[in-house]
């Protein structure tokens, strides 16, 4: 422990952000990085408990406590003290393979189970991670691994995720060649397509996707394994093959929107934004220019659509949430969290309201024109945008290599392996919606029996 008084000597400092009414005016991120002299503060309050909940990773009543991951979160809030990047860097890299994603989209919490926050503010962890990689990219210190030698077996990772990324990086400084196969145009699936650019921007993603392949990685793309043909060809051509294709069947909206135009789901939403501003494509789903938005939903994607459509010109926006006020407030408060305070920014109001639902909709000509609330109000809305959630998986990858599925991918309780010999699963498409460091730790996890799998034993750390 660097700074023993630390805790009580210096107080809990985020990295700024930007001004929200100047922010929301382009995609580019939005937080400031602290100054080194006070980013080694903020390593110096960790109060290196005797039992580091931080660094748990346990489910408790439906919610994450800890990291999944486990990273050793006081060991390297010790070095970041101690001004020593290197070593934390190898401490950090021991358990998480991405760093720079899980620093800014993680909901961190290991902040939620730090001690320090039980009698006053929790330790920035998510920030001081997201330090320590971002620095070590910086001055070079992130070398490229090969493995010494080839084992000769090759691995087929569908899905290029967090979870299908973590399994193939695992895999290959194994000495396993690993190809990962993408239906899209470009890899890094929810990390390209469903995450704004202001939140991970794209060139972090092809950063850790060029070193993927540096280090010897093949991506394949604009392949779909849904395809019969595609998945006995990559039976017949692999020794294992694992499947990461998440959990991309939305959950219902359970509207009559049949002949109904202006009415899609967020992660449609977000992926044609992605396309349109990053990659100079005109996809068929409409953008939020001129209109009145209605988004329907709570949580990571709610919040990236309210924001998407500010930053489109959006002519008001409405985030309906089912559940009351009073589920949502800490400490008596409402948090706010980036979009709502670009909101706010923009239009002068929360765009939230609280425990009300759509119930019908109202169009012309067939194009959507307002919706009616369960509380009898109707609401003019021109793009309604269901971020509600997953069902489960889709059914075409895993009815084209013959696995058992329901909601998701079935395997034994603990394990990857699922009914068809050597085909695995990990991530959403087996655990079901969740949060991209669980993807990732599934993807160690899966990758630890892949690796047995193949060799008869590993050295590979399973994550659960």
């Amino acid at each position: 422990m660097g700074k023993i008084t630390g805790f009580l000597e210096y107080t809990r400092q985020e990295a700024q952000d930007r001004d929200p009414a100047e922010r929301v005016r382009d995609w580019e991120p939005f937080h400031h990085p602290l100054p080194e002299r006070t980013r080694r503060q903020q390593g110096g309050r960790c109060m290196n408990c005797g039992v580091p909940y931080c660094q748990s990773g346990m489910m408790w009543e439906g919610h994450t406590f800890g990291c999944p991951l486990h990273n050793l979160i006081p060991e390297w809030n010790d070095m970041i003290w101690a001004g020593n990047p290197l070593h934390a860097l190898s401490r950090l890299l021991k358990t998480n393979n991405f760093p720079e994603f899980t620093g800014r989209v993680c909901p961190a919490p290991c902040e939620d189970a730090c001690i320090c926050g039980l009698y006053g503010d929790a330790v920035t962890i998510r920030d001081n991670e997201l330090s320590i990689i971002e620095a070590a990219f910086c001055a070079g210190a992130m070398k490229r691994r090969r493995p010494p030698q080839w084992s000769g077996k090759k691995v087929a990772v569908v899905g290029s995720g967090p979870a299908g990324l973590a399994a193939a990086d695992q895999l290959n400084h194994r000495g396993h060649s690993v190809t990962i196969i993408e239906r899209e145009e470009h890899p890094g699936g929810l990390l390209t397509y469903g995450i704004p650019n202001m939140k991970l921007p794209k060139s972090v993603v092809q950063r850790r996707v060029d070193r993927m392949c540096d280090e010897g990685i093949s991506f394949v793309t604009g392949v779909d394994a849904a395809d019969p043909a595609v998945a006995r060809r990559l039976l017949a051509e692999y020794d294992a093959v694992i499947l990461c294709c998440g959990a991309e069947r939305p959950r219902p909206l359970n509207l009559n929107s049949d002949g109904i135009s202006g009415v899609l789901y967020g992660t449609a939403f977000l992926k044609a934004a992605v396309e349109r501003q990053q990659f100079g494509k005109e996809p068929s789903a409409p953008t939020a220019e001129g209109r009145d938005v209605v988004v329907i939903g709570t949580g990571d994607t709610a919040s990236d659509c309210v924001a998407t459509a500010l930053r489109q010109g959006c002519r008001s926006v409405v985030q309906l949430v089912r559940r009351p006020q009073e589920d949502y407030l800490k400490d008596g408060v409402l948090p706010l969290d980036y979009a709502h305070e670009e909101a706010l920014a923009v239009t002068g109001r929360d765009p939230r309201q609280f425990g009300v639902q759509v119930r019908e909709l109202t169009a012309e000509n067939g194009a959507l024109t307002a919706v009616t609330t369960s509380q009898g109000n109707t609401l003019p809305c021109s793009l309604l945008i269901a971020a509600t959630g997953f069902a489960g998986c889709s059914a075409g990858v895993c009815e084209a290599f013959g696995v058992a599925y329901g909601d998701t991918v079935q395997t034994a309780e603990g394990r990857h392996a699922t009914n068809v010999e050597k085909v695995f699963a990990a991530g959403d498409m087996r655990r079901g919606q969740s949060l991209v460091v669980w993807a990732i730790a599934e993807g160690r996890t899966a990758a630890a029996e892949v690796d047995e799998y193949l060799g008869g034993y590993t050295n590979l750390v399973r994550t659960e």
